[in-house]
């Protein structure tokens, strides 16, 4: 038991039996029972997180005919979890329905004087909790966190049993209301944890958010002002006196300002508190060059010690896009060259570990690629925290998407609320997205209302970012997606209309037409599938076909990329989409449920050549390329070699015999070797950049 410094006593017969063993050994042991008492006053945790991940037991609902007998009864598993890894990947058909998760908890006796939590990152798609048989809650939607309060269920010092059942079935109360663009994955696809905080704590079921918020105020290369809102909630007999400090430290763990009050916290609802800091001088967060991260700390303190503490992420940076001139990143042009990302994977559905987003993030990276969007929904805490410290600019959406049924305005606005509550304090985030594709004829219809309540909502939450939202048609001035401040619009020319080429009229003409709008590609590609190969001829694509040639999709990109690094007018572009998806209502590419625009494989093996494009055309990294290197059993004996160089042009050896006459294509890494002879059997075909010790070389083998 520790000591109340301030009331430090002792017992007159203690005290004597101390003078007898002397004044020295009485002092002595005085002092250090007042030491051991700061020592662990100084150390004094204030909130515990515990994985809860390991030995959790499954079954899908014994009800279901469609449930193999297998999956009837409990078998063990560890979080993240989907039932649909392999399933979904067949086609339609696959398990959409009840399941149930159960593990049991053993509550220490310690719990009993504080407040446990129960956090899941996501749940596909529907989840009520039961925490011994007793209802705790319910949480609609498979892409956001929530918190539960179990506190008073729990047994302390005995066994709990906690059980969650979990539906993905398809709802129009539940945003996205349908599986046609993506699949609604089922289980607790990511990680679960128990938080422990004392009575008086930081707010952890507000929205599952840090229940702490980071704003930035005139943020330049001379100061920096920082406000951060705090809600504490206090679940004591009585109001409590504290001290809350916020301090932030550099990266090197330097303390540089540090800001401290006392207040005396009620425990009558939950209490809000408002701090603020000046950086003088700051270092900039400026994405990819340099993602530079504070750390704010926001503390909670009694006269014993930290009774709460959170650590927050700080990049500090200036976002602005100009109307005609792009985008600005501390009041420089700062070009985004950008992606869309899915969170699934081949044989994993969407149950990813943090290693496996990590190894996505930096697929990304290598690319050359500034911004990402994540479509069409919140994806990962892990994610975003990532994001911020590799550099990247990103947007984050919500899956209000491609379909209405004009019942889910209420999870529309839920789901948002939690995407921007859950991630404020990320600076890598610069744009909120309020809907993918859903459309109205009139400025007054239920789509246009709900566009302009999301983006109300958006504001209001969050007044320093922007909001998108993202036609699926050419045309700025439809109603539906003015309600926000930038307009996104995903074209496909050269795939589900007219030619690769038709992009430049239609930007030619938006650039007359609407120079003072805020405009972003948000969409643009072509299927691709690897197993298919033959020369670059095609003019037009097939999305109904089974015949998705990879080379069409390089030819797309090479084209499209050219026609948008001409014109800044469009402030961000995003090739869709950086990984190969599953789609349950897709049938072409001789592949099922399968979209496979992306510029690497659904399994992440294989980097298709148009990835190869954008890395020579983003990457400033040295590199040399031969496309078409998948198809290496020629029927023509004359072709075309194309390889993408960014360090000057490249020389091409076939058969150890240069080939001379090089044209330029679409931009300047991009190099077209025409009417190339091959020979009957096997050909070595070799470019090679720079000299001696910087020569890079890229080789291939083809057979005629």
């Amino acid at each position: 038991m520790g000591l109340n410094t301030k009331k430090l006593k002792f017992k007159k017969r203690n005290t004597n039996m101390m003078m007898k063993a002397g004044n020295a050994l009485y002092l002595m042991t005085a002092l250090m029972l007042l030491l051991n008492t700061t020592v662990r006053s100084q150390n004094k945790v204030g909130r515990e997180v515990i994985a809860f991940n390991n030995d959790w037991q499954f079954k899908k609902d014994a009800n279901r005919r469609d449930a193999a007998l297998g999956d009837l009864k409990f078998k063990k598993v560890s979080i993240p979890h989907t039932w649909n890894n392999l399933d979904i990947q067949a086609g339609n058909g696959f398990y959409a329905g009840e399941a149930i998760y159960q593990k049991e908890l053993t509550a220490l006796e310690a719990w009993k004087s504080k407040r446990v939590f129960i956090r899941f990152e996501g749940v596909g798609a529907v989840a009520r909790l039961y925490v011994n048989d007793r209802y705790i809650g319910e949480h609609k939607g498979s892409y956001a966190a929530f918190a539960f309060d179990i506190s008073y269920a729990l047994k302390y010092g005995e066994k709990n049993k906690i059980e969650v059942k979990v539906n993905n079935e398809e709802r129009e109360d539940v945003i996205p209301i349908n599986n046609r663009l993506f699949p609604i994955y089922g289980g607790i696809y990511r990680p679960v944890s128990l938080i422990i905080t004392n009575k008086l704590n930081i707010a952890v079921t507000d929205f599952a958010s840090p229940g702490l918020y980071i704003s930035q105020q005139d943020v330049s290369a001379k100061s920096a002002g920082i406000k951060v809102k705090v809600k504490l909630e206090n679940k004591s007999e009585s109001a409590k006196p504290i001290s809350l400090s916020t301090a932030v430290y550099d990266a090197t763990g330097k303390l540089v300002k540090v800001v401290e009050e006392k207040l005396l916290v009620s425990r009558q609802g939950e209490q809000i508190y408002h701090q603020e800091l000046n950086i003088q001088e700051p270092h900039l967060w400026n994405g990819i060059k340099d993602p530079y991260l504070y750390k704010a700390v926001v503390r909670v303190s009694d006269e014993n010690g930290v009774i709460d503490e959170l650590s927050q992420s700080l990049g500090l940076r200036k976002f602005e896009m100009k109307p005609g001139k792009g985008f600005f990143l501390n009041d420089q042009p700062y070009r985004l060259l950008g992606v869309c990302r899915h969170q699934d994977k081949q044989d994993e559905g969407n149950a990813l570990s943090n290693a496996q987003h990590l190894a996505d993030l930096e697929d990304i990276k290598e690319m050359g690629t500034t911004s990402i969007r994540f479509a069409h929904y919140q994806q990962s805490d892990y994610l975003y925290s990532k994001c911020d410290s590799m550099g990247f600019i990103i947007w984050a959406e919500i899956p209000f998407v491609n379909a209405v049924s004009t019942k889910e305005a209420g999870n529309a606005q839920t789901q948002l609320r939690e995407l921007i509550r859950q991630n404020y304090n990320h600076p890598s985030i610069y744009v909120w997205g309020l809907h993918n594709e859903v459309y109205g004829k009139t400025p007054d219809d239920y789509t246009a209302v709900l566009t302009r309540t999301l983006h109300d909502i958006a504001k209001t939450e969050d007044p320093d970012r922007y909001t998108v939202s993202v036609s699926g048609y050419g045309e700025m001035d439809r109603p539906t997606n003015l309600n926000a401040d930038i307009q996104g619009m995903n074209r496909y020319y050269g795939w589900y209309e007219g030619k690769i080429g038709d992009l430049e009229k239609w930007v030619s003409g938006l650039e007359q037409k609407f120079p003072d709008y805020r405009m972003i590609l948000s969409e643009y590609g072509t299927e691709a599938n690897i197993n298919q190969q033959e020369e670059l001829s095609r003019d037009t694509g097939n999305p109904s076909g089974q015949v998705w040639p990879e080379a069409y999709q390089q030819k797309f990109h090479e084209i499209q990329w050219g026609i948008i690094d001409q014109h800044p007018y469009i402030a961000a572009s995003y090739v869709w989409n950086m990984f190969d998806f599953a789609v349950p209502p897709a049938n072409g590419g001789s592949v099922p449920a399968r979209n496979m625009k992306g510029l690497v494989t659904f399994d992440r093996k294989v980097k298709k050549d148009a990835f190869y494009w954008y890395k020579a055309n983003w990457n400033p990294t040295p590199m040399v390329y031969i496309a078409g290197r998948r198809f290496n059993k020629r029927t023509n004996p004359t072709t075309t070699v194309t390889v993408y160089a960014n360090t000057g042009t490249p020389t091409l050896m076939v058969n150890g015999k240069k080939i001379e006459g090089v044209k330029t294509g679409n931009t300047k890494v991009h190099y077209i070797f025409e009417n190339v002879r091959l020979q009957k059997g096997k050909n070595q075909v070799v470019a090679i950049v720079g000299k001696n010790a910087e020569e890079l070389k890229d080789k291939v083998e083809w057979i005629l």
